[in-house]
């Protein structure tokens, strides 16, 4: 019997697929504009130097940071500089820094310590329109980035795979690192609206790059509980996986305490893998993902 193809985002809004802590790591990254064709892997197939593109991104992961190509939406002048940016995520330490170079071989000298570049105090907004690697990142991301730059000329940028193709339109807000999943464009002012006054829409929202994954699924089910929208709100204060149950099978347990004015709040969670699903657009074979159940919550 054959399946019928339908897009991967499709297929996830059907399943409902849940958002909660699904935003991959990131503590730093480095962003570099390529204002020309994307290959599948941005930075390791042509159109970009193939060679070079290796070298940098051995050069940035070494460096325990992220890389992540960005271009302007819509029609684009034929590139004569390279933009990147520094863009530190972790709490406390939120930047960006820009820098310009004159050719991409230049971009291999760049110091990937934040010791250089112009602090910049304007956000940045990058949308996966990552086409060559998934189609729904074309079809659905490319709404998103065009309504969103509308709004915010300046801080939208299109980007690079950023992971979970199935949640499209994605989009992670600089330099908090947030990622949102499921966003259309009428949603994406709104998401970005909510950021600039420090607060996170629940709705589309994935979890935090610098945070791990108990703490963002604890984090979730603490704004459900408790109400509260801010950027800062419940951070956390430690995390413990009891190692009662078998991880592979979908059996872990984990308690994560969690910050408040109010006390601490102790979240009990069960961490879960899926039923088998294609999680993008190109897979031939079902995986299993990891999900969240809340088992307890309470405020000291």
């Amino acid at each position: 019997m054959t399946v019928e193809w339908r897009p991967c985002s499709d297929r996830a809004r059907e399943r409902d697929d849940p958002l909660v802590a699904t935003g991959s790591r990131g503590l730093q990254w480095f962003l570099v504009e390529i204002s020309g064709a994307w290959g599948t892997r941005a930075f390791l197939d042509p159109p970009f130097d193939t060679e070079l593109g290796r070298a940098l991104v051995t050069r940035i992961e070494a460096a325990g940071m992220r890389p992540l190509a960005i271009r302007r939406t819509g029609r684009r002048e034929a590139q004569t500089s390279w933009r990147w940016a520094f863009v530190d995520s972790r709490p406390g330490h939120e930047v960006v820094r820009w820098g310009e170079v004159g050719s991409p071989a230049d971009l291999l000298e760049v110091p990937l310590d934040g010791s250089t570049g112009t602090v910049s105090e304007r956000p940045l907004f990058a949308v996966c329109a990552h086409a060559r690697h998934d189609q729904c990142c074309a079809v659905r991301g490319r709404q998103v980035v065009t309504r969103l730059a509308e709004a915010y000329p300046d801080e939208t940028w299109e980007c690079s795979h950023l992971g979970g193709d199935r949640f499209a339109g994605t989009m992670v807000l600089f330099p908090h690192g947030l990622y949102y999943g499921k966003v259309d464009d009428a949603d994406a002012a709104h998401v970005a609206e909510a950021y600039l006054d420090r607060r996170v829409v629940d709705e589309f929202y994935r979890g935090r790059s610098s945070l791990t994954h108990p703490v963002q699924a604890a984090q979730h089910f603490a704004r459900e509980e408790f109400g509260d929208d801010g950027l800062d709100a419940y951070p956390p204060l430690d995390e413990r996986w009891h190692g009662d149950g078998d991880r592979v099978l979908g059996a872990a347990h984990w308690t994560v305490r969690l910050g408040d004015a109010a006390g601490v709040i102790t979240v009990e969670l069960a961490e879960h893998l899926s039923e088998p699903l294609l999680s993008t657009c190109a897979a031939t074979r079902s995986g299993r993902v990891r999900q969240w159940e809340l088992r307890g919550i309470v405020r000291d």
